[in-house]
């Protein structure tokens, strides 16, 4: 985004799109998936002022605007790639889906 368009807070992520559903729950929903892919990194998300916390469990944080930028974070916190089409990952949330 250019700094002009952030200034103004005009910009939206296509990520921020709620298909009509509320916002909040929305937004709820999507960290909650997210946190399913972050767990095996050590990572959590959470929604803050219309914003993104993400942290780690050494006592790392960063503040994130949308999603658009939760896997770039996600590297620098964890200090590693971190892949959300990763097979293992993949594999284990199909697992746990078909569990329930």
């Amino acid at each position: 985004m250019c700094a002009l368009c952030g200034a103004f807070g005009i910009a939206e992520h296509w990520t921020d799109e709620t298909g009509g559903r509320p916002a909040a729950a929305d937004r709820q929903h999507r960290v909650a998936v997210a946190n399913r892919f972050l767990a095996p990194y050590g990572l959590s998300l959470a929604e803050w002022a219309d914003r993104f916390t993400l942290s780690s469990r050494t006592g790392g944080s960063l503040v994130i605007d949308n999603f658009g930028g939760l896997w770039a974070a996600a590297e620098k916190l964890a200090g590693r790639r971190c892949d959300p089409l990763d097979d293992g990952i993949v594999a284990r949330l199909e697992r746990e889906r078909i569990s329930r």
